[in-house]
């Protein structure tokens, strides 16, 4: 399989870890919004590009 598709995969699987990731009792604890804005960004653009690359995949038209 293309490794870019492994990377996407690892890319979606590390915005949920940080979606997840406990920090109430770090000092990271203020950075919390925005540590969870960001694994959701990044859960919605790799989402997004593994359906792109699908939907051409199935058109015929991937590289």
């Amino acid at each position: 399989m293309d490794r870019f598709i492994f990377l996407m995969l690892a890319c979606i699987l590390a915005g949920f870890a940080l979606i997840k990731v406990p920090l109430s009792w770090s000092f990271f604890a203020s950075l919390h919004p925005i540590i969870h804005f960001i694994g959701v960004l990044a859960v919605l653009i790799f989402s997004l590009v593994l359906i792109y690359k699908g939907i051409m995949a199935i058109l015929g038209k991937h590289k």
